[in-house]
């Protein structure tokens, strides 16, 4: 058990450190945290009850309103009620399987073009970084048909900078104070905000500015067309769903990347089975090409799957109880915290067998089953993920393209570990040596 304190400075610096050992093997674990009752749960049933059965009793925490509304403003990810189904509702379509194929084959010109990049570079590379860059382009190239490169270095200087890496850990207040009442903090958060919003604002005007198409040709013409008539209201959830989609579809996959980088680095015979697996890739072909392609590299989606399991973008998701409930056996008071938390969940002894070793099998067709509910790397629910299909689509191909042209390792062999800042980052970045097949 942490004691106060300790948890205040856990929730701090590394959230990962807030549960004992023991919560790998127990299915629930209560913590008190200044008067109020913390629950985590790991029984799928529990979590089934928390994320989908009661769904309209479980809301986002006022922290993580506080932390993320910077970042989105008022997009997808934080909205509420009808405006939210309004969202999802045309959102989703777009992003849907059957719209994968389409999304590709700018996504596979932008992997391309950075595979290129790296085959010119003699240097140890900062992979991270890379990948970072490689996301935004494709996220703004498949979502918004605009280039991020005149953008890419604003955009990181912001949302890679220790000032918004800062922002986005909670302090005492953060925690419990109401979203509507102002924290110390909320005045370098509002600061932030504005000079980010900005960035969104000005690549909306570029977008708006290309040469009008017919019919909508992206999620943006979706979007300008459902704010259209709205005045300064409609401007602004365009640019709150630009920020949100941009954020979203970039930062968690570029994550994912450089995890399954840093993981394969360490295993040279899933390496040599990656690039044998994407041996006949062609990334010149056309949607259909490309989505055959992917359906048959079972075990690239494979070592995709197994990091999302090691290292979940959403290590952790809180919800606050609305009103008094009964979880399974659980009282959960009024006002209680109840935490399902992936990166514990991923790892729990008693739902995965040898739970820390790196085991893409364990997502191959003929691997045992495992509950549904044991492994969430989107969440669950009416606020799963609504990119879940293209993320996995983009990072298998990027990885697929990545292993097909180079052998990776890394310079050192010092560990490199996870801190979560509103998703799963390194504590470094670590050089990678790539070497030419």
């Amino acid at each position: 058990m942490t004691d106060k304190g300790g948890a205040q400075r856990l929730i701090r610096t590394n959230p990962l450190g807030l549960w004992p050992d023991s919560a790998y093997d127990e299915m629930v674990v209560r913590q008190a945290f200044s008067g109020r009752s913390l629950i985590l749960v790991n029984a799928p049933d529990m979590i089934r009850h928390v994320l989908i059965t009661r769904h309209d009793i479980y809301r986002r925490t006022s922290a993580a309103t506080r932390l993320l509304r910077p970042l989105i403003g008022r997009g997808l990810l934080l909205s509420e009620g009808r405006l939210w189904r309004h969202q999802r509702h045309l959102i989703a379509p777009t992003l849907a399987p059957r719209s994968i194929p389409t999304l590709m084959v700018p996504a596979a010109r932008a992997i391309d073009a950075w595979r290129e990049a790296l085959a010119a570079l003699q240097a140890p590379i900062d992979l991270l970084q890379s990948l970072q860059g490689l996301a935004l382009e494709v996220a703004c190239q498949s979502m918004f048909s605009l280039s991020a490169v005149p953008f890419a270095r604003e955009v990181r200087a912001l949302i890679g900078s220790a000032t918004i890496i800062n922002l986005s850990k909670p302090d005492y207040l953060d925690m419990m104070l109401p979203a509507q009442m102002p924290a110390p903090r909320d005045f370098r958060r509002w600061w932030f905000q504005r000079r980010w919003m900005g960035l969104i604002s000005r690549m909306i005007a570029a977008r708006q500015a290309a040469p009008p198409g017919g019919a909508p040709r992206d999620l943006f013409d979706l979007l300008r067309a459902a704010s259209d008539g709205d005045g300064g209201g409609g401007k602004r959830q365009l640019r709150d769903e630009v920020a949100t989609m941009i954020i979203a579809g970039h930062e968690t996959t570029a994550l994912t990347l450089f995890w399954a980088c840093v993981l394969v680095a360490d295993h040279p015979e899933a390496q040599a089975r990656l690039a044998a697996e994407a041996a006949t890739l062609d990334l010149a072909g056309g949607g259909a090409d490309l989505a055959a392609a992917l359906e048959r590299m079972v075990f690239t989606r494979a070592v995709v799957n197994e990091t999302l399991r090691l290292y979940p973008p959403a290590a952790m998701i809180t919800r606050r109880a609305m009103i008094a409930d009964r979880c399974a056996s659980v009282a959960v008071p009024k006002g209680a915290t109840v935490m399902v938390a992936p990166w514990v969940l991923h790892r729990h002894r008693s739902l995965w067998r040898d739970p820390e070793r790196f085991d893409p099998a364990r997502f191959l067709p003929d691997a045992p089953g495992y509950d549904r509910f044991a492994y969430l790397p989107f969440g669950a629910g009416p606020r799963v993920c609504v990119g879940a299909q293209f993320a996995l689509a983009e990072s298998s191909l990027a990885l697929a393209a990545l292993m097909q042209r180079f052998a990776i390792s890394r310079l050192d062999s010092d560990p490199v570990e996870a801190v979560v800042v509103l998703t799963t980052h390194p504590n470094r970045a670590p050089l990678f040596r790539l070497i030419p097949r």
